[in-house]
C-alpha cells in the first residue's frame, strides 16, 4: 500500500514521553519526502506490535533507512522507534543534540555493554528498538555479515525481532555517491516488514537464520521493484549479480578497509 494512501490509526498507543524533538523530525521526514514525491510502498506493518517492544532488524544500503523505517511504523501505528547508533554522531554540533532529542542509545564499539543494556531496558518499557546487524552501509546492495546484537537483545527482553527490508532509499543518498535531487525525484522505495521471529538462546544460529530470511526478502524486493535502470549509466544502484555496476561483496569488503585505514 502507498505510505499516501495508510490511514492513520484509530486511537494512538500510549508514549512514555511527550516527545519534543522527534515529532517534528518525523514530520520534517515526511515533508522531504512528499516534496521529492518518493514513491513510498508500505508492506507488512501490521506485524508490528501495536503496543509492546520488539526488534526491528533492518537493512544497510543507504543512509535513510532510520527514517523511511520509522516512517513506516509511524504513519500506521503512531510509533517511534530508537535507534541503536555509533558514539561518534553524538558529538557533531547538529545530530548530537537531535540524537539527544530523539532519546536513541548511543554505541561504542569499543565497549558495547552500556548500549546493550539500555537497549533491553528500552524493550522491557515497550519501546520498538532499530537496530542494523550489518553494522554499516552495504556497498554491493547485499547483506554484509551480520552482528548478533539484534537476536541477543530480543531474546533477553523476550520481544519480537521483526526483520525489515528497505530497497530504493540507497537511490537518494548511501555511500560513496555524491547525492542528486533530480536523480531522487520520484524514486521508489519499498518498505517490508517480515513476519515477526521468536529467537532461542543459540544466538549464532539465530542471527543465520535472520540473515537467511532478509535475503530471501531482498531477493524478493528487487524482484518486484518497479523501475529499471534508464541506461548504462544508470546501473550503479543494482547489485553485481543483476546486472549492476556496484562492486561485489568481496570488493566492497576491500573498498572498506581501505577506507578504515584513511
Amino acid at each position: 500500500m502507498p505510505l499516501s494512501q495508510v490511514p492513520p490509526p484509530a486511537a494512538p498507543p500510549v508514549t512514555m514521553r511527550s516527545e519534543p524533538v522527534y515529532r517534528p523530525i518525523i514530520g520534517l521526514f515526511l515533508t522531504i519526502f512528499r516534496l521529492l514525491r518518493l514513491r513510498i510502498s508500505v508492506t507488512g506493518d501490521d506485524h508490528v506490535p501495536a503496543r509492546g517492544g520488539a526488534v526491528l532488524a533492518i537493512t544497510h544500503f543507504g543512509y535513510l533507512e532510520f527514517a523511511l523505517a520509522g516512517a513506516g511504523v509511524w504513519w500506521r501505528r503512531r510509533r517511534l522507534v530508537r535507534f541503536l547508533a555509533t558514539k561518534a554522531t553524538w558529538g557533531h554540533p547538529i545530530a548530537g543534540p537531535l540524537m539527544r532529542g530523539m532519546h536513541h542509545i548511543p554505541v561504542d564499539r569499543a565497549a558495547g555493554t552500556g548500549a546493550y543494556a539500555a537497549g533491553v531496558a528500552g524493550l522491557r518499557n515497550g519501546e520498538l528498538l532499530g537496530v542494523f546487524p550489518e553494522g554499516m552501509v552495504s556497498r554491493s546492495w547485499t547483506l554484509k555479515s551480520f552482528k548478533t546484537g539484534a537476536v541477543r537483545l530480543a531474546h533477553e527482553a523476550q520481544v519480537p525481532l521483526i526483520p525489515v527490508v528497505i530497497w530504493g532509499g540507497h537511490r537518494i543518498i548511501t555511500k560513496g555517491r555524491r547525492p542528486s535531487l533530480r536523480r531522487a525525484h520520484r524514486v521508489p522505495v519499498t518498505i517490508t516488514y517480515g513476519e515477526p521471529m521468536q529467537p532461542g538462546s543459540d544466538a549464532v544460529a539465530a542471527t543465520a537464520q535472520l540473515k537467511q530470511v532478509m535475503e530471501q526478502m531482498v531477493a524478493r524486493a528487487q524482484a518486484e521493484y518497479p523501475d529499471q535502470p534508464r541506461g548504462a549509466r544508470d546501473r550503479w544502484w543494482l547489485p553485481a549479480h543483476l546486472g549492476g555496476s556496484a562492486p561485489t561483496a568481496a570488493q566492497a569488503q576491500h573498498q572498506d578497509r581501505q577506507a578504515a585505514q584513511r
